[in-house]
């Protein structure tokens, strides 16, 4: 992208926007070269946070310019290591947090187009949703108000994009890092009016950890945590938390058959692709154990109502456990 320089990169932002011709002429370079170094890339940057004023295309342009500067042109191409990962991360937040909706579409993007990223910038990207939920405001709630501890349909299935696009095209288990993000979220909404699209990820997320502890294949995480659970009112006779167990109950009972106990070849196989993810990365995953799930079901002395679904669905239709987490869920039960 080296003609990048010949266009009037100051002049843009002094005057803080950008134009139809401008964006042409950027659109131009990055075809003929790509961007070829992270300086090429920080103009982008610079261009995005100095104009305020910028045609509806922009943001198409911007993920996508950065998106194949990160992942098609540094190496190892179509990875992101961890400190890639932190070069990132470094360029779209503050204390922590996405500056814009349109830098949070870029880091879900390049999750979404790497092959394999370090945990710790899913883990990010995850922790910018529960920040709007726990807290009600930022830029993922910009123009929309919302109360704290209340979760939208839209932030579900971020969540779910995201959990998604870090399992890649393998067959990853939801790992610890992830799992402790999505019961936090749990303990926020846990006064709240139930959402069954949340409880639906939820349930289906820490389901297959449990089973991934428990010594169980995982499929894939769009076979284990796909979409089934539907909005609306309760009947009359049947209570909110009712539902939410019938609920749970129909959707895990439908991808149940997707686990099974893992043969030698297939614990060998799994062991040497997170060994593989790892080197490339530069990051350990870390998987959930029984002990911990334990100790962070019904945290705060009592069950959320999607831990309590959870609970239910454990305790009568799932296969075999892990005899800590049987022992546990029994307790639940009892005390329920």
């Amino acid at each position: 992208m080296s003609g990048l320089r010949s266009l009037p990169i100051d002049e843009i932002v002094k005057r803080g926007s950008l134009e139809g011709g401008d964006l042409r002429a950027l659109r131009r370079i990055f075809y003929e070269d790509g961007i070829a170094s992270s300086d090429e890339a920080d103009l982008l940057f610079m261009l995005n946070a100095a104009c305020r004023i910028r045609p509806v295309d922009w943001t198409d342009f911007f993920v996508e310019a950065v998106t194949d500067y990160l992942i098609f042109q540094e190496r190892p191409l179509g990875y992101l290591t961890s400190s890639n990962a932190s070069w990132l991360i470094d360029r779209i937040s503050n204390d922590g947090r996405v500056r814009s909706k349109v830098e949070f579409e870029l880091l879900v993007n390049v999750l979404d187009k790497a092959r394999w990223a370090p945990v710790s910038l899913a883990k990010f990207a995850l922790n910018q949703v529960k920040s709007a939920v726990v807290h009600g405001d930022g830029p993922l709630r910009a123009g929309r108000a919302h109360t704290p501890g209340e979760i939208t349909e839209s932030e579900v299935e971020m969540l779910r994009r995201i959990i998604y696009a870090f399992g890649g095209d393998g067959h990853v288990a939801v790992t610890c890092d992830e799992a402790d993000i999505l019961f936090d979220i749990d303990e926020a909404v846990a006064g709240s009016a139930p959402n069954p699209a949340w409880t639906d990820l939820f349930v289906k997320a820490i389901a297959n950890v449990v089973m991934a502890a428990s010594g169980y294949a995982v499929p894939s995480r769009e076979e284990a945590l796909r979409q089934e659970a539907e909005s609306g009112e309760a009947p009359e006779q049947t209570s909110v938390l009712d539902a939410l167990l019938t609920m749970v109950q129909s959707n895990l009972t439908a991808i149940q058959a997707a686990y099974h106990d893992q043969t030698a070849e297939e614990r060998a196989l799994a062991r040497l692709e997170h060994q593989r993810i790892e080197i490339i990365t530069h990051e350990e995953i870390t998987e959930a154990e029984a002990s911990w799930l334990v100790s962070r079901l019904g945290r705060d002395g009592r069950l959320s109502p999607s831990e309590t679904a959870l609970v239910a669905y454990l305790g009568q239709e799932s296969p075999k456990i892990h005899p800590v987490l049987t022992q546990a869920v029994a307790r639940f039960v009892e005390a329920a």
